[in-house]
Parts: C-alpha cells; sequence; structure tokens
C-alpha cells in the first residue's frame, strides 16, 4: 500500500460496515492534520436515503467546519466519487480526493480535477474485489444507487 494505506483502510473498513448491514460496500474517511475527523459508508438502503453515499454520510458524521479546515482536508473514497459526492467536495473546497479505485465505477473525476481537486486512485485491489462482487451479487441495487 502506499503512504495512503492507513486512511484507504479506515474506508474499506467502513464499506464492509455497510456490506454487513445490508447496504452497499463502499466507505469513506475524511482526514485534517494526519487525522481520521470524519467517517462513513454507503447507507441509502439502511436509511432508505436518496442522498446517503458513503462521502455524503461521512461528511454529514464530521459535522460543520470552518472554509479553512475542508481546504487543508484529505476525503478518502473506496469508490470514485459520482456527481453528488463531487459537487460536495468541490461546494467545500477539498482539494483532495484520494480513490480506492475508478474501474467499477467512475465519477467525473476530469472535472473535479479541472476545477483544481487532487485526484488520486490507488486501483486498490480490495476495493475492486468489494464492489466487483457486490455487483455481481446485487446488480439491480447497484443500478439503482447509481441512477441507471
Amino acid at each position: 500500500m502506499s503512504d495512503h494505506g492507513e486512511f484507504m483502510q479506515a474506508a474499506i473498513d467502513e464499506a464492509k460496515k455497510g456490506l454487513a448491514a445490508g447496504g452497499i460496500p463502499i466507505g469513506s474517511v475524511l482526514v485534517l492534520d494526519g487525522k481520521v475527523i470524519g467517517r462513513g459508508h454507503n447507507q441509502r438502503v439502511q436509511k432508505g436515503s436518496a442522498i446517503r453515499h458513503a462521502e455524503m454520510d461521512c461528511l454529514e458524521n464530521t459535522g460543520r467546519l470552518p472554509a479553512k479546515d475542508y481546504q487543508r482536508a484529505i476525503l478518502y473514497s473506496t469508490l470514485s466519487p459520482c456527481d453528488m459526492c463531487s459537487g460536495a467536495a468541490l461546494l467545500y473546497g477539498i482539494g483532495h480526493i484520494v480513490v480506492g479505485e475508478n474501474r467499477t465505477f467512475q465519477g467525473p473525476e476530469s472535472y473535479v480535477t479541472s476545477r483544481g481537486v487532487k485526484v488520486e486512485v490507488l486501483d486498490n485491489a480490495e476495493c475492486i474485489a468489494l464492489m466487483e462482487e457486490f455487483i455481481r451479487e446485487k446488480p439491480e441495487l447497484w443500478n439503482e444507487d447509481i441512477g441507471v
């Protein structure tokens, strides 16, 4: 693993929590000054929510922060953030997003990058395996989550 390993592992742990609770295995953590300050996982199924993707859940669980803190934070996600989650990162000025994988789904990474955000894709084998297995076993739930 890269120097992002500890924080991506925290996001993977969140993804596994979501899967164990009957949800979609996507997890996210927000890191500020080398510490996890927020964590979340996709809870659309568990909460009957239209918007509770992992990144949105993470931001909600983090609570309000001053703009300067968001600008210094790093958002980790096991999967490439969708339009909604990317938009939230842009809105709050999060300048760095670390993505576990973007093979099974790729959000608007080029647009986010064009807006000045550093996007790193780790191509993490565990993240890929989690999503591939889930998509194979529950394609209808996955399609609902991505709006297909």
